[in-house]
């Protein structure tokens, strides 16, 4: 009972020590962003000047900028940390196999976010600045254009993590891709509802959005097979040298 108890507090203390570094990998890169933040800014809108409505406005976007910067840079220490965590938990090569996944959850959160900015965000953009330039002067303000990219841009960087997700998850057994398979219709419906949540109130934004997530969640089911299928072989063939 004392062994237990005495490994739930080193399991527990682990744990600890590796939130402490990511919240501290967060913050470093935090401040690395609020100092950027100009240059980032210059970056998205170039030489236009847009609008304030009160001093808080600036700070908020300094903020906000700096804030998406911090997320990006988090990813792959907060997935290393993880890593770390389970690692004893793991055999030889499910930690060589599982680290490779460290790397791909940074570059696909940031093909999200590309995905977000340069195929979603202006073709959203355009159709709703459309259907309004007959009725309506079109301005923006600082607070609400990066607010409107934020919205389709990061949650693209999240959800493009799914398929290295599902890969982690299964190569450890957690999740199968059968399992995948038969919540399929739950899954795309949650997809959906995550989809009208973060676009805007229209039809189209809803569409766009909805559609390369359930394409995604395809392609983790698929990835889910393969990497379950190289699993089994190698236990297979694992079983085979002992029984020789």
């Amino acid at each position: 009972m004392e062994d237990k108890e005495l490994q739930l507090v080193d399991h527990l203390e682990e744990l600890r020590k590796r939130i402490i570094i990511s919240a501290l990998a967060f913050v470093v890169f935090f401040i690395i962003g609020f100092i950027y933040v100009e240059d980032i800014y210059k970056w998205f809108v170039g030489s236009t000047k847009l609008l304030v409505l009160g001093p808080s406005d600036i700070m908020w976007i300094y903020f906000m900028l700096a804030g998406v910067v911090a997320i990006a840079g988090t990813i792959p220490v907060l997935a290393l940390q993880i890593w770390l965590f389970v690692k004893p938990a793991l055999k030889p090569i499910e930690r060589k196999i599982t680290l490779s996944y460290v790397p791909a959850l940074f570059i696909l959160f940031v093909a999200g976010l590309a995905f977000g900015y340069f195929a979603i965000f202006p073709m959203v953009l355009q159709f709703l600045v459309n259907i309004g330039q007959e009725m309506f002067v079109t301005n923006f303000t600082a607070d609400r254009y990066f607010s409107f990219i934020l919205n389709m841009t990061l949650p693209f960087g999240v959800l493009f993590e799914l398929p290295v997700v599902v890969m982690f998850l299964t190569s450890l057994g957690i999740i199968n891709p059968f399992v995948l398979a038969k919540v399929r219709k739950y899954a795309y419906f949650v997809l959906i509802i995550i989809a009208v949540v973060i676009t805007p109130p229209d039809f189209m934004s809803d569409f766009v959005v909805t559609l390369p997530l359930l394409l995604l969640y395809e392609v983790s089911i698929n990835l889910s097979k393969f990497v379950y299928r190289k699993k089994l072989k190698k236990e297979q063939q694992e079983e085979l040298v002992e029984v020789n």
